[in-house]
C-alpha cells in the first residue's frame, strides 16, 4: 500500500488542489462522469499519484491538467496550484470562453438596469399589439 506521499484518493485530491469547495462535491463530480483519469472514467476512491493526466469538467468550463504533485491536505491557493500544471491548449480555451461570456453578460445586460415601471410595460403591449 503506498503512502499518503505517493497517492491519494481523487476525490480528496480534487478537494485539496481547490477544484472543488467539499470531498462530497468532488465526490459527485467524479460520479457522474465530470473527472477522468487517463481518458478514463474514474471513481472517487481511485488513488493517484505524479504524472497522472486528469480532466475536469466543473461550471461549464474543461481543465486538462498533469499532476504534479500529491497532498490529502487542503492548503492555500498559491500552493494549490503548484500540485497540477495545465495544458496551455485548456488555459487559451477557458481564457476564450470566459472572455466570450463576459461580452454576452454586456450585451444583454444593456438595456436591463431596471425593471419595467407601469408606464414601460404600457409602451410594451402597445408595441406588440401594433405587431398584430
Amino acid at each position: 500500500m503506498p503512502s499518503a506521499l505517493d497517492a491519494v484518493r481523487l476525490d480528496k485530491w480534487l478537494w485539496a488542489a481547490r477544484f472543488f469547495k467539499t470531498r462530497s462535491l468532488a465526490a459527485e463530480a467524479i460520479a457522474g462522469g465530470k473527472v477522468h483519469i487517463n481518458n478514463h472514467r474514474a471513481k472517487p476512491g481511485k488513488e493517484i499519484k505524479p504524472g497522472v493526466s486528469v480532466s475536469i469538467s466543473h461550471n461549464g468550463y474543461k481543465w486538462e491538467i498533469t499532476v504534479v504533485g500529491v497532498t490529502g491536505q487542503r492548503c492555500a491557493a498559491k500552493d494549490a496550484v503548484l500540485l497540477y500544471e495545465e495544458s496551455p491548449e485548456s488555459h487559451e480555451k477557458r481564457q476564450q470562453q470566459m472572455l466570450q461570456q463576459r461580452e454576452n453578460r454586456e450585451f444583454f445586460n444593456l438595456d436591463s438596469d431596471h425593471k419595467p415601471n407601469k408606464k414601460d410595460r404600457r409602451l410594451i403591449h402597445r408595441f406588440k399589439q401594433q405587431d398584430l
